[in-house]
């Protein structure tokens, strides 16, 4: 690791090198008179701290491939740091990622607003700071927060540590249309927290006792809990082992689940006729064309659980699921009730 190398013992001089080696990397611009009068010292002694930083990026420069420069900036008329800009988010960048997250309403307004000035902050060189800040100043301004009203940074922070540590946790909470009176306690393996429309989840095998007083998965495939739904969680004090080839791939399971909705693994094929398959490629990461004629394709995916449903019914008369038969057979029965219902006198 490379250090900083001050000249002499002066803590004066320490102090006043590591100022304007800050302000450099926030991209500020150092006036060697401005220095020398701020710091009641002469423009040499500037003058000297400057090749000292300059030294030391040097140094970096060759063990780490650093590639940050101190330049005499003519326009700014002051020494300005070169080089670290690949380091930072331009402002295409801070605005695309300030927009996702503001589209997310993943978090409540505090915290979405924190998270912005940081990012923004430390990210962003420092000339652009004031413009980006007002690129996205409305639409922090406008932010409707989820309505659940939950905070949840500490609890993404605490969950991942259990599930990094592969601890059994006791998971408390309550299920969709239910209330914080009617909580539910388990046993769970904690696998994977991720988010997906609008909401942080917590993937996780549920588990029961076995012969041996251990624990034993209860089903094959994860169940899924809302992060805003968990009202308490605690290590039980017993680790799980997971080999490598058995670990789970929470980027697989995002490609074959919709809405979060688990399940089963369905081998899906549908016949696609609308105007954009690349809508339903995109939807379906698992999805591949295995015929096509005429307008139409042959599509097959591999898909959990029951919130396929819920997308399939969106598509209109777009889709035509062939197989499972027994989906096919589920989703006619959806369709004739829906007929019912508005068939019905109002």
């Amino acid at each position: 690791m490379i250090h900083l190398k001050i000249r002499g013992e002066n803590i004066n001089s320490r102090s006043r090198i590591l100022d304007i080696y800050k302000r450099l990397c926030e991209g500020k611009s150092i006036n060697r008179f401005d220095e020398a009068e701020y710091f009641g010292v002469n423009e040499r002694s500037i003058q000297r701290d400057i090749d000292e930083i300059r030294a030391f990026l040097d140094e970096r420069a060759v063990s780490e491939g650093d590639m940050r420069h101190i330049v005499y900036d003519r326009t700014q008329k002051g020494f300005v740091m070169t080089g670290n800009e690949d380091g930072l988010l331009d402002n295409n960048e801070i605005l695309a990622v300030s927009k996702i997250l503001l589209a997310s309403r993943a978090f409540m307004k505090s915290e979405i607003s924190s998270i912005l000035d940081k990012i923004i902050s430390g990210c962003v060189p420092h000339k652009n700071m004031k413009l980006v800040s007002q690129l996205v100043s409305n639409e922090k301004y406008h932010y409707v927060q989820p309505k659940h009203g939950a905070e949840i940074m500490e609890k993404l922070w605490r969950l991942g540590e259990h599930i990094k540590n592969k601890e059994y946790v006791e998971l408390s909470h309550f299920r969709q249309g239910e209330t914080t009176e009617n909580v539910i306690s388990r046993i769970v393996e904690p696998l994977a927290v991720i988010f997906s429309e609008y909401y942080f989840y917590l993937l996780s095998y549920t588990v029961r006792d076995d012969e041996n007083g251990g624990y034993e998965r209860s089903h094959d495939f994860p169940t899924v809990f809302r992060l805003d739904r968990i009202v308490g969680y605690k290590s039980v004090g017993v680790n799980f082992n997971t080999s490598y080839a058995d670990r789970f791939e929470e980027g697989e399971f995002r490609k074959r689940v919709q809405f979060m909705y688990a399940g089963e693994l369905i081998n899906l094929k549908l016949r696609y006729t609308g105007k954009s398959v690349d809508a339903i490629l995109d939807r379906l990461p698992t999805a591949e064309i295995i015929g096509r004629n005429y307008g139409e394709w042959l599509i097959k995916a591999e898909v959990y659980g029951r919130g396929i449903l819920m997308w399939l019914l969106s598509q209109e008369n777009n889709v035509e699921v062939i197989e499972p038969v027994a989906l096919r057979n589920e989703l006619k029965g959806i369709i004739s009730r829906m007929g019912d219902l508005y068939e019905q006198a109002t």
